[in-house]
């Protein structure tokens, strides 16, 4: 059970709890029974705080929300008096060994729960807590609080009502998004009568009802019924079919008491031998439309068309499973139709933005994201009552937008219809959204330091032995993105490596962490945001330290701070470490700590309770040695500190550490194996031969990053011993910095990867001779493997053949110095989105049809002396490598080598290949390079591989 918003820090309090009635800190019977006690009075409370949670704050009883606060602020002191006796007991564990733990810590735990009191041991300290809930427990009663009493909600129309019969002359940017809904839709085209459904996906407020709307009023006299139904969150199946029925003339008196089954035939016999249209819009549940898609035959040969809107990807994927259907992926507004929508409403009776307000107004669209909702309603509040706010107010407004403080009826109806998304969230994702709160707007965050700090703040929890903690955050980030809740942010490759808040969002979830004293953030626009008298986890945003801010805050007791999240802006004004007792997640990442005298490294050795330590880009050049105290610390964030040469040997004994991140120069004390509950090592130096034999020892190690200046036959045999041993690993990166190519044979030969390889990669002056050992045996084995890249001596064709029966490979990189002509046929490879192919000594590459189906980027080297021969042999058409044929086609690099050609010859390479990409469906963006010298003649020959004759 995870901790979440509604139940504070009550999931892993409970497992706490139970951890104190372990024999190993033999607590006396007394203390047993009073510990027993409150894990069942905390779980009672915890049931009913999940059922407070469900329910929007505007219809929960005051009474009710008090006691809910009450609670949840209990817990979380609870937790803390539980994790000092934890903390202390394992600090005392090797000097106390063979006496009593309870005796020996008597001392240091009494008093820790309540001021004032004395030293009168764990056994009072116990019956204080228990005292404490008892008296919570009788306003639980008094409040009637089982029997929550829900006050009516404000009744407001369905914001969807706006979006339906919203006239087109006052949308922006909907002709051209029609017309491509309409090609997708081939309603006119008779050639296609196979049934097609349509699922259109996106971010809440980007217009997908009116959008929808607006096409189905354009196509429905092409159909013989049609009908427009609305679902939305919790929706019940029943009532949707019988809206259709209704919507398709079907009035009859018995049809509210029909069941699904009944209403899927009656509904099935109104469709059945008519061409129809169907739209449903706002679906939030796979269930409903498994249900509801029984209705709807898929012999229907007539040409019917469904249309389906939704805020969650994974709904549209399955609303649109067969061959026939389509995903249309709803993208936000460009500039200038951003800007036509902003004006229009703000200065209907001008032709642009007046002077003086275009730099405010440019800053203001880019929070809004080009989210019709967000520029809507932040223009209604610079335009209200029919008079132009202020410059000055437009600034207010700005730094307003992504913090929650603006109160105004527009501001209002635009969060009521974001926290649809939020009240439909399981508890738990509540909890990891609104930590989001912590950080910038529009700050992109790194999607794996953003799940570690989820595991350190105890967000995540176990939920079966085969996950582990950072592989169940993973699932949350994931859930997160499906349900258009965080943006994505990807790699080169397509791969999502962190993720963007908008601001629609930052402003709900401000305002909740604000309501529920979740967390305070200083922003630098005057006071702070929300100053409770209790602060659980602190943002510092912006503030200079002159401002009167420095000294509010040093004043403020941080006894209980969880969670410090702070940007270069603020840095001076971050109290000193000493102040932070239990503090389980700082971060000072891009902060440079050097420059403040005030912030002293050696009393991070005092914070005990610390799981996350994040010190990237600070500027450091020593780690203390104080930092092996921090016995709870799961993650160290050293990166991009180049100062730091070597760590110091305590970090030797961080036995819970589970991610350490460093720089590649940075060299690791013996004894490094000793950290045994490690799951990523990226970028450490593997010089010494200690430190890869001892990586053996990491069996629950998943990722691993290591870099060599020099990789010796030792070193290589130490490293593959290693590997044999770390049966968990997912991910193996292997870099070597060389003058020249190091080949690493043993690693590709004798090396048996275990069936959790996910990713491996070469890089640097790491080679292999041939495709590695554990891919030409059997490449089926390596069923999970979707990311490859390596740098092969000679890439031949049967080495291609093996690598299109990797059956989950996504994302292919292959380098190498050699290569002819490989042709990829249209079996295999039938996940690969990425694909880079790379030669020193480059030939022709040709896509046979059908190949590569799922390939999206495609990046290459081709010789063009090479491919003339091999057309030559062949009697072909030499600059045709086929990627026409390619479907799913959206980029393309292609590096021409022209040596040994003709300028002439060039051209027309570079001609052939553009015409190619011009006449594909998807109108994919390309790039070919070396630019042909202006001037050039066309009889001219390369004598030179870079483009120069």
């Amino acid at each position: 059970m995870s901790m979440d918003r509604a139940t504070g820090a009550m999931g892993s309090l409970l497992s706490k709890l139970l951890e104190l009635l372990n024999e190993e800190y033999n607590l006396q019977k007394g203390v047993k029974e009073g510990v027993r006690s409150l894990e069942e009075e905390m779980r009672s409370m915890q049931a009913v705080l999940q059922v407070v949670g469900e329910v929007p704050r505007d219809q929960l009883d005051v009474q009710v929300k008090l006691w809910a606060g009450e609670v949840r602020e209990l817990s979380f002191d609870m937790e803390d008096v539980v994790d000092k006796f934890l903390v202390h007991v394992d600090d005392d564990s090797e000097s106390a060994a063979n006496s009593n733990k309870l005796t020996q810590l008597t001392e240091k735990f009494a008093g820790l729960f309540t001021k004032g009191k004395g030293r009168h041991g764990i056994s009072v300290a116990i019956k204080v807590i228990n005292k404490q809930v008892q008296e919570v427990a009788k306003r639980r009663a008094r409040y009637n609080v089982d029997n929550i009493v829900i006050r009516p909600a404000v009744v407001s129309p369905d914001p969807r009502l706006w979006a339906v019969y919203t006239e087109v002359t006052e949308l922006v940017g909907i002709a051209r998004k029609r017309e491509e809904l309409m090609k997708l839709l081939s309603v006119r085209d008779m050639s296609k009568k196979k049934m097609k459904i349509l699922s259109i996906v996106g971010f809440v407020g980007l217009g997908k009802t009116t959008l929808v709307k607006k096409v189905y009023d354009k196509i429905k006299g092409d159909f013989d019924c049609s009908a427009f139904v609305c679902s939305g969150p919790k929706a019940d199946p029943k009532k949707v079919l019988m809206d259709i029925l209704v919507h398709l003339g079907v009035y009859e008196n018995q049809l509210t008491l029909l069941d699904e089954k009944c209403l899927i035939n009656k509904l099935r016999e109104s469709l059945e031998n008519k061409r129809y249209l169907i739209v449903i819009d706002d679906i939030w549940d796979e269930t409903l439309w498994r249900v509801v898609n029984c209705a709807f035959s898929n012999s229907n040969n007539l040409g019917s068309r469904i249309i389906t809107t939704t805020r969650i990807i994974s709904v549209s994927k399955l609303c649109s499973s067969s061959a026939n259907d389509s995903v249309y992926q709803m993208q936000p507004l460009n500039d200038d139709d951003s800007e036509s929508l902003f004006y229009k409403r703000i200065f209907p009776h001008e032709s642009g933005c007046p002077y003086g307000l275009e730099e405010a107004s440019i800053a203001i669209l880019n929070k809004c994201g080009g989210v019709p909702l967000a520029i809507l309603t932040a223009a209604s509040l610079l335009a209200s009552n029919q008079q132009i706010k202020t410059k000055d107010q437009w600034h207010v407004l700005l730094q307003s937008i992504g913090h929650g403080l603006t109160e105004d009826p527009h501001t209002n109806e635009m969060l009521r219809i974001v926290s649809f998304s939020y009240f439909d969230l399981p508890s738990y994702l509540k909890t990891c959204l609104l930590y989001l709160s912590m950080f910038l707007d529009d700050q992109e965050i790194g999607k794996d330091r953003l799940i570690w700090m989820w595991i350190a703040e105890s967000f995540v929890q176990y939920q079966t032995a085969k996950s582990s903690l950072f592989e169940i955050g993973e699932t949350y980030f994931n859930e997160l993105v499906n349900r258009s809740l965080i943006q994505p942010v990807y790699d080169y490759r397509g791969i999502v490596c962190a993720c963007r808040v908008h601001a629609i969002v930052l402003d709900l979830i401000c305002g909740l962490s604000s309501e529920e004293n979740f967390a305070t953030m200083l922003n630098g626009t005057g006071d702070m945001m929300y100053c409770p008298t209790t602060i659980r986890r602190l943002s510092l945003q912006n503030a200079r330290k002159e401002e009167h801010q420095t000294t509010r805050i040093r004043s403020m007791s941080m006894s209980q701070l969880r969670s410090v999240v702070t940007s270069e802006p603020a840095i001076g004004v971050m109290p000193p470490f000493s102040s932070f007792a239990v503090l389980r997640v700082l971060d000072l990442t891009g902060c440079d700590v050097s420059r403040h005298n005030h912030l002293n490294l050696r009393e991070l050795g005092r914070l005990l309770h610390l799981r996350y330590l994040g010190l990237s880009t600070t500027g450091i050049s020593d780690v203390p040695e104080e930092v092996g105290k921090l016995q709870f610390l799961q993650v160290l964030d050293l990166r991009q500190n180049l100062g730091i040469k070597e760590l110091p040997s305590s970090v030797t004994q961080l036995r819970r550490l589970m991610c350490l991140l460093v720089d590649c120069c940075c060299k690791l004390p013996d004894g490094f194996g000793n950290l045994t509950s490690m799951e990523v090592l990226q970028e450490i130096c593997g010089d010494s031969r200690n430190v890869v034999e001892e990586l053996g020892n990491m069996e629950r190690l998943r990722k691993l990053n290591i870099w060599f200046n020099g990789l010796s036959l030792k070193l290589e045999v130490a490293l593959v011993e290693s590997l044999v041993k770390l049966s968990k690993i997912q991910s193996v990166e292997v870099g070597i910095r060389s003058d020249d190519l190091e080949s690493m044979y043993l690693l590709g030969e004798r090396w048996v990867p275990p069936r959790s390889l996910r990713e491996f990669s070469i890089i640097g002056s790491a080679k292999f001779s041939r495709l590695p050992a554990w891919i030409r045996r059997n490449p089926l084995r390596l069923s999970v493997l979707s990311q490859l890249n390596i740098f092969v001596e000679e890439l031949r064709q049967e080495d291609m053949g093996l690598l299109a029966w990797l059956p989950a490979l996504c994302i292919l990189e292959l380098w190498t110095l050699h290569q002819r002509l490989l042709v990829v046929a249209a079996d295999g490879f039938c996940c690969l989105t990425y694909l880079t192919l790379f030669s020193d000594s480059p030939g022709q590459v040709v896509f046979q049809p059908g190949a590569l189906p799922r390939a999206e980027q495609v990046a290459l080297r081709i010789g063009l002396r090479v491919a003339k021969e091999e057309a030559a042999r062949n009697s072909g058409d030499w600059f045709d490598l086929g990627m026409g044929s390619l479907p799913s086609l959206r980029n393309v690099d292609v590096e021409f080598d022209y040596l040994g050609m003709t300028v002439r010859e060039a051209k027309q390479a570079e001609a052939a290949l553009e015409n190619a990409l011009r006449a594909h469906s998807n109108c994919p963006t390309f790039r070919i390079l070396p630019e042909i010298p202006e001037g050039a003649h066309d009889d001219d020959v390369y004598i030179e591989d870079d483009g120069s004759e």
